[in-house]
């Protein structure tokens, strides 16, 4: 309870209930299928946690029933709940890689991922990127930047120059997933802004810029906010982000900030803080993930988190993963997730009649027009 409470002492205060939930990972191809997950078990992959075993890019019937769920709920303005998806514009090309012998790395826009897998796996695919168009129509789900794509060029890109197993199974398979190690301890293979040397970042500022492009091609709009893969980054990129016109950052309450070779500093961050550019910053307050084995009562810990916030006048800001709704390997995965989640907005709106729904960037546009 001391820690609920500590952690919202800090930052812009409302007196009205906000809920937000920032839920990352959308629009990214980790595991391919089934199949896919069962041939790369028998190479020799380990699957080290859920994402592994789990993460699919976000199929018709997860849509479908995850709509379901945000629509059995009202706000007291008559809003629903609102995913906002930090989701990528672009994943791996992996016939393009296969053309080059796997030693060159190529990417394609979301829409083509979509349809290749339509005709590959139709019964998971067919109608799903139009579903997931109607959905942001319908403000259901709110697409924001999470990078160009979900992973790391610098270790992708040795880890083809040396024909690493693990990589070049998992691209054999359509899945960038189960890569033990980086090579770099600073580096996670997933985190697309890590690095081991500080000049590294020079190269994100066009990843940034192409990134963005793409994310306006693929979604219809130029994303105001960031959260980076792993939710770590170097605050030199935020000036290309500025320049792009991204106004708003996800970032922890105390972020472990690596300044180059395994130097770090720890900085203090908190909801409504502004950058030296005069971007806002925004720090979940509310962890829910409820198909991670932790051995808690998810919603019941999400509920006493909200109520913390909420205690101190602060909007909640609940963190989740797309994995947690995800059932294209193991229907089962979703259905627990789901479940949770309906339960957790019932909770919400029960508890909170007032409680307002509102996406991650419209707080941000609140945030801005309060200071």
């Amino acid at each position: 309870m001391i820690t609920l409470n500590l952690k919202n002492m800090i930052g812009w205060r409302s007196q009205r209930k906000i809920v937000v939930f920032s839920v990352d990972d959308y629009g990214n191809v980790r595991v391919d299928s089934k199949t896919a997950r069962d041939k790369m078990d028998k190479e020799g992959l380990k699957v080290m946690n859920r994402f592994d075993a789990y993460d699919t890019l976000e199929t018709r019937d997860d849509l479908e029933a995850l709509f379901q769920v945000l629509t059995s709920v009202e706000d007291q303005g008559g809003k629903h709940p609102v995913f906002t998806s930090f989701a990528v514009p672009c994943n791996i090309n992996f016939e393009k890689i296969a053309e080059t012998g796997y030693r060159r790395y190529h990417y394609e826009l979301l829409p083509e991922t979509f349809q290749k897998l339509s005709i590959m796996q139709p019964n998971a695919y067919v109608g799903a990127w139009d579903l997931l168009k109607e959905g942001m129509e319908k403000e259901l789900i709110v697409p924001l930047f999470h990078g160009r794509e979900h992973l790391n060029l610098k270790v992708l890109e040795e880890k083809l120059i040396s024909g690493d197993h693990e990589v070049l199974t998992a691209l054999q398979n359509r899945s960038y997933t189960s890569i033990r190690s980086s090579g770099y301890s600073t580096i996670s293979p997933m985190a697309a802004f890590d690095f081991w040397s500080i000049e590294e970042n020079e190269r994100y500022k066009d990843l940034i810029c192409d990134g963005l492009e793409a994310f306006e091609k693929v979604y219809g709009y130029k994303p105001n906010h960031f959260n980076p893969p792993g939710g770590r980054e170097h605050p030199i990129i935020h000036r290309p982000l500025k320049e792009q016109g991204v106004q708003y950052i996800d970032t922890p309450l105390l972020k472990k900030e690596h300044q180059g070779r395994g130097v770090y500093k720890k900085v203090f961050n908190y909801t409504g803080k502004k950058n030296a550019l005069g971007q806002t910053y925004l720090v979940r307050n509310v962890v829910f993930e409820p198909t991670e084995d932790r051995g808690v009562n998810w919603v019941s810990y999400a509920m006493k988190q909200i109520e913390a916030a909420f205690r101190w006048n602060r909007p909640a800001i609940i963190s989740s993963h797309r994995v947690n709704f995800c059932g294209h390997i193991d229907p089962k995965n979703r259905e627990r997730g789901l479940q949770a989640l309906q339960e957790l907005l019932k909770k919400i709106v029960s508890r909170w009649p007032d409680v307002e729904f509102m996406a991650a960037n419209e707080l941000g546009a609140l945030i801005n027009s309060d200071s």
